[in-house]
């Protein structure tokens, strides 16, 4: 393993240990999907329909990834740009440590799953 991974790896499990619990948790709730390694992280394909998130060092990616404005993508390009920007999350989790649920966390499941909001996003065609 790479000296880098391990430090991610204690980063997260020591400063940001509250949002690696919650993934932990998220991660054994969908221990039958399919998972992987990325770059330190472990990344979990599930049903979610259209639903992807990054949480400590845990990436949660739907199969069917939020379509791209960018019609020239394929389905892969447009799950593995998903995948990175997910796994800007987990890096944002070692910056922002406690801060992350409250900057991060709890904006992004307001902006994914209010309502009015949803209708707003699918309206003006944003991600």
């Amino acid at each position: 393993m790479n000296f880098i991974y391990i430090i991610f790896i204690f980063l997260q499990w020591s400063w940001g240990i509250i949002q690696n619990i919650v993934g932990l948790i998220m991660f054994l709730m969908n221990i039958a999907c399919k998972h992987y390694y990325y770059k330190g992280t472990i990344v979990t394909v599930w049903n979610k329909e259209e639903y992807c998130m990054g949480i400590g060092m845990f990436i949660f990616i739907s199969e069917k990834c939020p379509q791209s404005s960018d019609k020239t993508l394929s389905l892969q390009e447009t799950f593995e740009r998903t995948q990175v920007h997910e796994y800007g999350h987990t890096i944002q989790s070692i910056i922002l440590g406690p801060l992350f649920l409250l900057v991060i966390g709890i904006p992004s499941c307001i902006w994914a799953n209010i309502p009015s909001i949803k209708r707003y996003r699918k309206n003006n065609k944003i991600s």
